[in-house]
């Protein structure tokens, strides 16, 4: 099997007011919390987003490993609709001592480069800012929210972190190996 090289960038804010949001897109343009856990819902959006950027760490997870992540206090995901289509998401993750880890981001191939993504990521990144106050549990306030993106993501995801406030702070290079995706379900091709 052959590899490729993937440079990991890690980012983070450590303040509320280092988020620096972006405009609204033109449109009908809605973000709302998908809040009855859906294993097959969560799929969907992993899979179609990821379809042509290799994401593929959880296709193959069952649908009782994706029940038991979906469930886990902290855990929430934000979806972007166009036009009542979904368009996106974005799926937060609170960890130990106020940390919340933006887990993954992205849009639908069909609804990149019409600055959907700016306006759900700044969206998404105050949502981890204000995570405890939604959780039923007592929870530690945010005092740091993280990603990660890398090589493999899309063109302008980088730069998108880059102008919502995200600052680097690691970078790895490693050799992973050359995955195809097979698309939003087997033998789909993307767009």
């Amino acid at each position: 099997m052959s590899s490729l090289t993937v440079t990991t960038w890690s980012l983070e804010q450590t303040s509320p007011t280092d988020l620096v949001p972006a405009a609204a897109p033109d449109g009908d343009v809605r973000i709302v919390r998908a809040e009855v856990p859906s294993p097959e819902f969560s799929r969907f959006l992993y899979a179609s987003v990821g379809q042509d950027i290799r994401w593929t760490d959880r296709l193959g997870w069952s649908h009782a490993r994706w029940q038991e992540y979906l469930d886990r206090p902290g855990v929430e995901t934000w979806v972007a609709y166009d036009q009542g289509t979904p368009a996106g998401y974005v799926e937060l993750e609170a960890q130990d001592e106020g940390v919340v880890e933006i887990v993954y981001f992205g849009l639908l191939p069909a609804f990149r480069g019409r600055r959907i993504g700016g306006h759900l990521l700044s969206y998404a990144t105050a949502r981890a800012w204000d995570l405890a106050e939604r959780r039923p549990e007592p929870a530690q306030p945010t005092k740091r929210v993280w990603l990660h993106t890398c090589s493999k993501d899309g063109e302008h995801a980088m730069a998108n972190y880059l102008r919502r406030g995200f600052q680097l702070f690691d970078t790895k290079v490693e050799q992973e190996p050359d995955v195809a995706t097979p698309g939003p379900w087997p033998g789909a091709h993307s767009a």
